[in-house]
């Protein structure tokens, strides 16, 4: 099993699900990236709007104000740490790369802003593209598919086509199949039993299910609870081949994969 990529949450909102407002302060935004480094992180993701079920879009301006002090914060202590930028917006992205950030988190796919495209096409940034049905605001009054691995990966394979025909190179795509973007507590599983399945598209795979609410239906498990959940479907999913797990507990996340990478060595 090649090393899977740690990415911690860094979410600059005062409304995000489960640490909205916790990281706003400049002491407390430097203590958590101190923390994520030491423990061992491989990127930082940056949100400066909440994409929780029925959120409310954030104004430009006001993401920017959000993101660009904390992307500083970042390189003020690493400068070499990967940094990606969780947005829809291209303007957002286009400063954020000017600050330091490195990778383009795109919850739309590149759907919503149709400046993205422009913008992701004058660098040389990975680029997240997610699968989400409908939009924070809607996606979970009722979502239905008829098999959601197929229809997801049906999504991929347009989307991905459409990229690469607009110059993006096929190396710099990287596919999210949005846990809990649109999606049951039987679309969740299917995806994180159907990991493999993504992976035969042909590109790295990111797996963002980090204290989703789908732990609470399956488990009972309060949002405060769900970081020991998280780890351990990191590490089931680390074993069937994901390249990137985007997770608020960086610590529990690093030790699961690390686990699993020992004992996935096979007889010594």
């Amino acid at each position: 099993m090649s090393k899977v990529q740690v990415m911690g949450i860094l979410n600059v909102t005062p409304d995000s699900f489960s640490d909205g407002g916790q990281f706003s302060g400049e002491q407390a935004l430097r203590e958590q990236v101190e923390k994520m480094l030491a423990h061992g992180v491989d990127i930082i993701d940056i949100g400066g709007e909440s994409t929780r079920p029925f959120a409310e879009p954030v104004p430009e301006q006001e993401e920017l104000e959000r993101v660009i002090p904390a992307i500083k914060a970042v390189r003020a202590l690493s400068a070499a740490i990967p940094i990606s930028i969780d947005t829809t917006k291209a303007r957002v992205v286009a400063v954020a790369l000017e600050h330091g950030a490195t990778i383009i988190n795109d919850i739309s796919a590149l759907r919503q802003d149709p400046e993205m495209i422009t913008v992701a096409r004058a660098c040389d940034a990975p680029i997240i593209i997610m699968h989400m049905q409908g939009r924070p605001e809607d996606m979970q009054v009722a979502p239905q598919y008829e098999d959601v691995v197929a229809e997801i990966k049906a999504f991929f394979q347009e989307r991905t086509g459409w990229l690469e025909g607009q110059g993006i190179a096929r190396q710099r795509i990287i596919l999210d199949p949005g846990i809990g973007f649109g999606k049951t507590l039987a679309h969740n599983l299917a995806i994180l039993r159907n990991v493999r399945a993504f992976k035969e598209l042909g590109y790295l795979v990111l797996i963002g299910h980090s204290r989703k609410s789908f732990m609470e239906k399956l488990l009972g498990t309060p949002v405060g609870e769900r970081d020991c959940p998280t780890a351990i479907i990191s590490a089931l999913c680390a074993q069937q081949g994901a390249d990137i797990l985007r997770v608020h507990d960086v610590a529990k996340t690093v030790a699961a994969v690390r686990l699993a990478e020992e004992l996935g060595q096979g007889p010594v």
